[in-house]
């Protein structure tokens, strides 16, 4: 297919709205189906972001906007990443030339940009809960309309869709759940519920997903043609006439009508950065990832030690367990978009006698905190959890950024949390943590290109990079460059300062504590949030050694929900970068009479 640039916007798409939606004939809507899956190809192939979810559900949201009058139907999308098309159709077409670019359209569903979108839901299976209380509270005020939860990309192998399912049947609350089943969350979905289905009450196989809700005191309904819009309306008809909760079983096909999609067997370019659209392929990125350092070094470790086993929660490619998997697939564990289950069942192969390394990323661990400190931090089990996309991770907005876990991770009692500044620091500690580590350890990792260095350090120890005896600048992780970068900033001005690469951020290194004492200004610079971040372990640790401590300067991330944008931008905005730690310091030694306030 060939395709327009973003900001060519067809004409069809421009006037684009529910309401000229609903006066379109047939012919007409299958070329704007086709208007459509040529402008996402060309705004994802320019700004990056989620393709082939959205091509998949094009003719079922045309369908879902000709049956309902979004918003006074509330229709909510799970996951949101397949809600472009739904952009589209309520007036956003010109939005999407600065598509998940700062100050522009967000890649998820977002309520400030419209009234159509109710949940700015990124994380799966929650659309049935969200569903399920805006029924109940339809009914108790006796608002009218319907609620449809569309869910789909695997948000029905995680657990809290289950829950929701269970009050939905119990308590019989109207809602109209659309199965958008196209057999894969990133890849191919973990769950029999997607395996098996109905044309008519004949063929109803009770073990299929038809037993399984209506045991449930769902109606069933389907499956149904996900790509044909007039079989669509009618089905949403007859589930719409439904008085109690129904689902509408949907196959669609995810990547529909771009080859290139259709044809990636690994993830039908679900999220893809800015690419070729003539070919597919993604556009050079420079440089290595820390997700490739992972991969390398958990298939050898893998070799090293037999007992080590992988689990991941449906995402395989994108944590770096793929190679893992192709060499050691009876050590590989896809537990679905489950979390929870992810965590405590590494508990369980930990008790047994396994090594479990468990992939997932820094935001979605928070769905599994309470299985973290209790089922494996109690327990004092040797589980790794490796945290791809830590920090400020751009793009993807608020719900994608990694910003908690340095806070909560550090409040486990016995949990070892290390932060890697190098692509081979990423090794060398993976090879630790499952040859030498007696409790749970957690390395965490940035999205951004890795750099590469030839200096690693051992164990928990810290690393001495630079000396000097007016600041000591401590930089977790990634952040090491930017204190590197300020102490050259400094140096130029007179001011010489030591730079610290803690390594271990829970426990700190004594070592890195004395030297750090010796100095009258320490500033802590990390890419989490600040309050009760690495900066306040620090200035515990050196106030517990006594009077004398010099003051500490907590250079973080604001408590604050961040939008999307570059995360270089997004750090230098905050004085996370060079220049602002730089900046930093210079105010704070220009005015010692105040004592420095933790800052974000």
């Amino acid at each position: 297919m060939s395709a327009a640039l973003p900001h060519e916007v067809p004409e069809a798409l421009l006037e684009l709205t529910p309401e000229a939606l609903a006066t379109m004939d047939g012919p007409a809507l299958e070329a704007l189906a086709g208007d459509i899956r040529r402008f996402l190809v060309a705004s994802v192939a320019r700004n990056g972001g989620h393709l082939g979810s959205n091509l998949g559900v094009v003719e079922l949201t045309l369908a879902l906007h000709r049956v309902f009058a979004s918003p006074a139907d509330r229709i909510v999308w799970d996951t949101g990443h397949q809600g472009y098309v739904h952009k589209l159709v309520t007036g956003r077409a010109r939005d999407f030339a600065n598509l998940r670019h700062e100050g522009g359209l967000s890649g998820y569903p977002n309520r400030a940009e419209s009234p159509h979108d109710l949940v700015e839901n990124s994380h799966a299976s929650t659309a049935l809960s969200y569903a399920c209380g805006m029924a109940q509270a339809a009914g108790l005020l006796g608002a009218s309309g319907r609620v449809v939860a569309v869910v789909g990309d695997g948000a029905l192998t995680g657990g809290l869709a289950y829950e929701a399912l269970n009050n939905i049947g119990m308590r019989g609350a109207p809602v109209l759940v659309v199965l958008n089943d196209n057999g894969r969350s990133y890849a191919p979905t973990v769950s029999p519920l997607t395996t098996a289905g109905r044309m008519d009450d004949e063929l109803c196989d009770p073990k299929g997903p038809a037993g399984f809700f209506e045991a449930l005191g769902i109606s069933y309904l389907g499956p149904v043609d996900g790509h044909d819009v007039s079989g669509l309306e009618r089905a949403l008809g007859e589930a719409a006439a439904v008085r109690g909760p129904v689902v509408l079983h949907v196959h669609t096909v995810k990547g529909r009508g771009y080859h290139f999609a259709e044809a990636d067997a690994a993830k039908c370019l679900h999220d893809i950065g800015p690419f070729d659209p003539d070919t597919g392929v993604a556009l050079a990125r420079p440089g290595r990832s820390y997700t490739e350092a992972f991969a390398e070094a958990v298939v050898a470790v893998g070799a090293e030690h037999p007992e080590v086993v992988a689990i991941t929660a449906a995402m395989e490619g994108p944590t770096g367990l793929s190679a893992f998997r192709a060499a050691y697939p009876e050590r590989f564990f896809d537990v679905g978009i489950a979390e929870q289950h992810a965590v405590t069942a590494a508990a369980g192969m930990a008790m047994s006698g396994l090594r479990p390394v468990v992939a997932i990323y820094s935001t979605f661990l928070n769905r599994a905190w309470d299985q973290v400190y209790y089922d494996v931090g109690l327990h004092r089990l040797p589980v790794v959890f490796c945290l791809d996309r830590a920090g400020i991770t751009g793009d993807d907005g608020p719900s994608h950024h990694g910003v908690t876990d340095l806070a909560l991770l550090t409040k486990v009692p016995g949990m070892t949390v290390l932060a890697p500044s190098s692509h081979e620091e990423v090794g060398v500690m993976l090879r630790w943590a499952v040859a030498s580590a007696s409790g749970p350890v957690a390395i965490r990792w940035p999205k951004t290109e890795a750099v590469s260095s030839p200096r690693t350090g051992d164990g928990r120890s810290a690393r001495l990079v630079a000396l000097g005896g007016d600041a000591c600048l401590i930089g977790v992780g990634k952040l090491l460059s930017a204190c590197e970068e300020a102490a050259a900033i400094l140096a130029e001005e007179g001011c010489a300062a030591s730079v610290w690469d803690p390594r271990s951020v829970a426990p700190l290194d004594p070592r890195m504590l004395d030297h750090a004492a010796s100095h009258p200004l320490v500033v802590v610079a990390e890419d989490g949030i600040v309050e009760g971040g690495v900066g306040s372990l620090v200035t515990s640790a050196l106030l517990a050694r006594g009077p004398g401590a010099p003051p500490v300067l907590s250079a973080g991330v604001p408590l604050a929900y961040l939008p999307h944008g570059r995360p270089a931008d997004i750090l230098a905005s905050r004085g996370l970068d060079g220049p602002g730690l730089a900046e930093r310091v210079r105010q704070t030694m220009a005015s010692f009479d105040r004592a420095p306030l933790a800052t974000g």
